[in-house]
């Protein structure tokens, strides 16, 4: 264990900042809605039993399928997306080159042991990419901010935007202060040209101790020229994803988390059909299911997630793909979807 992923907690001038925002308050940050991590107050020798007693198909019999593709080569006149599985995914769009919340260490957790990633969802490494653009933090759990992958990453990045507070572990871990830009709910930071990044409302908590809730969590929505994408982080359902559509009149892609939910923990991660409904409120074109497919933090089968994503979608009549890890999707184009979680 490297003590040091534990990152630090704010201090100085960046905890002044973020005792002024309307959303901290007695000391930790809040959801916009009342929101619990453990709303039914299960005991925790309870979910700890679950979680040991959990069934074996939470993680897939064989090795996942998935693609290589040469991410310096990508001539992406249209917005490019490889997904690497759970909640990492590389976006392209005329040479200007965006990675989300990257886990490329092989585990999600601060130990090596607990959270190892599935066969097949860890063929991409921070060799594989070019420079970085714009890299998009959107919490600072273990399984969406990675204490490695940063490490090898932040020289060949040239901007972090991450939530209000999580520079604070950035810069602890040698990240320079002129590289990160934290954003509060609604804030908005101008990257390059037309490209406008917005941190927007999840609901959800953080923390990567014992003390939660003292850096923020964020969705994104991300203005890329003449396209609008929505980078969904780690959320339960309320009513912050119609607000959100309504503001930017919709997106044209919409990433959203599909996986590890419980019914002991139903605020905090949607179930697969709410996943759904967000789509719809926030005027998604086209949904992109993630946080699946990679780690076993939850109690469902591994692929159950996507299956009941699906059927719900068909239902809805809402769009969405689901491409192999690694695999290329081109926004706008048509793409053949196959049940390749089916097995």
């Amino acid at each position: 264990m490297n003590f040091k992923t534990f990152g630090k907690k704010p201090a100085g001038e960046r905890q002044h900042r973020i005792e002024q925002v309307k959303n901290y308050r007695e000391g930790e940050f809040k959801n916009v809605e009342p929101t619990s991590v453990n709303p039914n107050n299960v005991s925790f020798f309870k979910m700890l039993r679950d979680f040991t007693n959990k069934p074996s198909d939470v993680k897939p019999p064989k090795e996942i399928p998935y693609k290589r593709t040469d991410l310096h080569s990508l001539n992406a006149r249209k917005p490019t997306v490889v997904w690497f599985g759970h909640s990492s995914y590389y976006i392209t769009y005329n040479n200007f080159n965006i990675l989300v919340d990257p886990v490329f260490s092989g585990n999600a957790s601060p130990v090596s042991f607990f959270g190892k990633s599935f066969h097949g969802a860890d063929h991409y490494e921070v060799e594989d990419f070019p420079e970085i653009d714009l890299l998009i933090l959107t919490h600072d759990h273990y399984d969406h901010l990675d204490f490695p992958s940063i490490i090898k990453l932040h020289s060949k990045t040239k901007k972090i935007v991450t939530s209000l507070g999580v520079g604070a572990h950035l810069e602890y871990w040698g990240v320079p202060e002129n590289k990160i830009t934290e954003l509060n709910w609604w804030e908005h930071a101008n990257i390059a040209g037309n490209i406008k990044i917005t941190a927007t409302p999840s609901r959800h908590f953080s923390g990567r101790g014992f003390t939660r809730a003292n850096t923020l969590w964020s969705s994104f929505a991300l203005e890329l020229e003449n396209y609008k994408i929505f980078i969904g982080a780690d959320s339960g359902f309320d009513s912050q994803f119609k607000k959100i559509g309504d503001h930017f009149g919709g997106f044209d892609l919409a990433f959203l988390e599909c996986g590890q939910y419980g019914k002991n923990w139903p605020q905090i991660h949607m179930f697969p059909e709410q996943t759904v409904h967000a789509a719809q409120d926030l005027k998604a074109e086209i949904l992109f299911p993630v946080h699946w497919s990679k780690f076993v933090l939850s109690t469902h089968s591994w692929n159950e997630s996507i299956k009941r994503l699906t059927k719900e979608a068909a239902i809805q009549k809402q769009k969405y793909v689901s491409p192999l890890i690694g695999e290329a999707y081109v926004l706008g184009e048509d793409y053949q979807q196959t049940k390749w979680w089916d097995f």
